[in-house]
Formats: structure tokens, sequence, C-alpha cells
């Protein structure tokens, strides 16, 4: 008893070179979303109010310890 597998149907359909180019549209749109998402952690970060330092606690340091 044989058992033949044919490699046809196994391999993808890439003659027309579509799926490259969806596979790029689809990076380009993450990239895209992923640096919008990261120049609005940046401005929020900026837009931030910061408080300054209350009494004299960490302004002396110590060098000889």
């Amino acid at each position: 008893m044989a058992i033949t597998v044919g490699t046809s149907n196994l391999q993808p359909n890439l003659s027309n070179g579509s799926v490259g180019v969806k596979v790029a549209q689809l990076a380009k749109e993450q990239q895209q979303a992923e640096g919008e998402i990261a120049l609005q952690l940046i401005e929020a970060v900026d837009s931030a109010p910061s408080a300054g330092p209350v009494g004299n606690s960490g302004h002396n340091i110590n060098t000889t310890a």
C-alpha cells in the first residue's frame, strides 16, 4: 500500500504577488498606528504639570559613603 501526497496543494499561490503587497500594507498601517500612539504618549508627558521639590530632602548628596 503506497500513500502519495501531492505538493501542488501545499504550496500557496504567490505567483501574482498580491499577498506580498497586502502584507506590506498591513505592516505599514501597523507602524503608523504605533507611531501615533507613541506621539500621544509623548504629548501627554510634556503637557503634565511637574511639581517642584518640597523642602531640602534629596538636595544634599553624601559623597563620603
